[in-house]
């Protein structure tokens, strides 16, 4: 059963049963308070919910006490039907997919949040449509969805592709939820010990506006070892004292200074790393991210073309490893931190379908038994060769190696490459679609292409079209390891739901319950059983297992 949701002003809305194909299928009723009549909805019938955005109408929902089950998210359901259809640049909003379905002018994407009717339809070329009209627009649009996602699965099982597109638009919305409900719970965080971290590493709390002690100190000493004084942070400064020193550098990139022999290089190194951490994670990172001892990010899912999660602000995704030390579980609390070991080679075997490669992902480590069956047991070619199939780059013969020993593998990134060197398009295992190559770069590989290119232009053209080859070749990889965490993750949420115990994190490759010291157990099995109901449910019948190492921590830093 599904019920499309319309947000009032005042607190109250409308609701309205609609069947599986999004046809209206019951009258529509208006509650005076939508999170009581959701939550009794919930309680009695548990339908999947159909409104406009997750990441707007749910942490009113959740924060008033109605935690739902299923949900379709039009915003993010459109994102991806309209990816499949390789229409990446058109809006993807409730009122821009209700606009073109109505043949109305389309309005750009918000930037911004959706705080409420009024600013959903705050473009100025609605005007403000009354919360029937939005119901009414909900139901349509949904149903539309449902039309064209039945189109697609039903063309792709006509080609003997099969579709993954229905689970990963519900695992999708699925997500989305987890996202809210993260935020809402909070990553337990220690300021005190935030605070310590950082007073060890950069000195005592400096006064607004001032650097901190250990990174003058720093910059002190760099101006002695090039016998100048100068700004660490001006990279046009530290270029010109290398080159007064006789030591030109294209860049103060980091991995351009760790090739250089210099007195001031270690100092330089040390000062990045202590200034990124005191910039995005500094005192003031603190003071504006941590509250109650909870850090809460906000997260975006599917902000990432692969699929992967991003965050608006805060750095989630980034969490340096010395403040790992500031995540603390509650008293009498633990955490279970579950990492996905060598996702993406495993992700490529059970692709690709080669029996070889499955046979290496079958052990723990991956690259030790491809170096054994490969590379003479030198693992790190063995690692080197196989990240460069997955993610372009030149290895020379250790390709060759892997092309004989495992041709489909190689095969299978190889023909991705080919389709992106061309402008085509790749998909993940369930669907998701890469982004359509840009009107420049088509016009760059045209202009190329022609009887008698330009020997300058043609250079360029051959560069972009490897360059989108190397894009194609990771995506259908990483695309389709973010397919698997995220049915993870929903498969997890499910299993957790009304135990008590928590999600509070997850990115790319692992998630973090905080759970009842008592409930570890039973967490640690749901965690399992969610990684291999995921394997199942996005590659099916395949041999390669994908382990996942389990830490029950009472801090995130003992995790690894």
């Amino acid at each position: 059963m599904r019920v499309a949701v319309a947000q009032g002003a005042d607190g109250g809305g409308l609701l309205q049963a609609v069947a599986e194909d999004g046809a209206p299928a019951g009258p529509v009723e208006r509650v005076p308070d939508l999170a009581a009549a959701i939550g009794e909805w919930e309680r009695d019938q548990r339908p999947r919910w159909v409104w406009a955005a997750t990441g707007e109408l749910y942490p009113r929902l959740l924060a008033a006490g109605a935690r739902v089950d299923r949900c379709a998210d039009l915003r993010l359901t459109e994102g991806i039907l309209l990816a499949a259809d390789g229409r990446w640049g058109e809006p993807r909003s409730f009122p821009a997919a209700w606009a073109r379905l109505e043949g109305r002018p389309v309005p750009d994407d918000s930037e911004g949040r959706w705080d409420g009717q009024p600013a959903l339809f705050d473009h100025g070329l609605l005007g403000l449509p009354s919360d029937a009209e939005v119901l009414a627009g909900v139901v349509a649009v949904h149903a539309d969805q449902q039309r064209r996602l039945a189109g697609w699965v039903g063309r792709a099982t006509e080609r003997g592709q099969g579709s993954g597109l229905g689970l990963l638009v519900a695992a999708e919305a699925a997500g989305a939820l987890a996202a809210v409900e993260m935020a809402a719970a909070g990553l337990p965080w220690r300021p005190e010990v935030h605070d310590a971290v950082l007073t060890e590493l950069l000195g005592p709390r400096p006064r607004a506006g001032t650097a901190p002690e250990r990174l003058r100190d720093l910059a002190a000493r760099i101006g002695d070892a090039f016998g100048q004084p100068l700004n660490p942070d001006s990279p046009a400064q530290v270029l010109r004292a290398f080159a007064t020193a006789g030591t030109p550098l294209p860049s103060t990139r980091s991995h351009v200074l760790r090739g250089v022999d210099h007195p001031a290089v270690p100092l330089l190194l040390a000062y990045k790393e202590l200034s990124r951490l005191h910039a995005a994670y500094g005192w003031a990172w603190l003071d504006a991210w941590v509250a109650g001892g909870r850090f809460r990010p906000e997260y975006l899912p599917g902000g990432v073309v692969s699929g992967r999660w991003a965050t608006r602000g805060g750095g989630a995704l980034q969490i340096p490893t010395a403040l790992r030390r500031a995540v603390v579980a509650d008293p009498g609390w633990t955490l279970v931190v579950a990492d996905a070991s060598q996702l993406e080679p495993r992700v490529l075997a059970a692709l690709s379908g080669d029996d070889g490669l499955a046979r290496a992902a079958a052990g723990g480590d991956l690259y030790a038994a491809l170096a054994a069956d490969a590379f003479g047991g030198d693992r790190a070619r063995a690692k080197t060769a196989l990240l460069a199939a997955m993610y372009g780059g030149d290895a020379g013969q250790l390709m060759s190696v892997l092309r004989r020993r495992f041709p489909a593998a190689v095969g299978y990134v190889e023909a991705a490459a080919r389709t992106g060197e061309e402008g085509g398009l790749v998909r993940s295992r369930l669907g998701r679609t890469c982004p359509p190559p840009s009107p420049g770069w088509l016009a760059l590989t045209e202009r190329a292409g022609g009887a008698d290119p330009d020997p300058e232009a043609a250079a360029r053209a051959r560069r972009a079209a490897r360059d989108r080859g190397r894009f194609t070749r990771n995506f259908v990889v990483q695309a389709s390891a973010a397919d698997w965490a995220l049915v993870l993750l929903a498969a997890l949420r499910r299993r957790l739901a009304g135990s008590g115990s928590q999600l509070v994190f997850f990115q790319h490759d692992e998630v973090m319950v905080h759970c009842p010291r008592g409930d570890a157990e039973r967490v640690t099995a749901a965690v399992g059983d969610a990684a291999e109901e995921s394997r199942r449910l996005v590659f099916g019948n395949t041999s390669v297992r994908f382990p996942l190492a389990v830490a029950v921590v009472d801090c995130y830093a003992d995790a690894k």
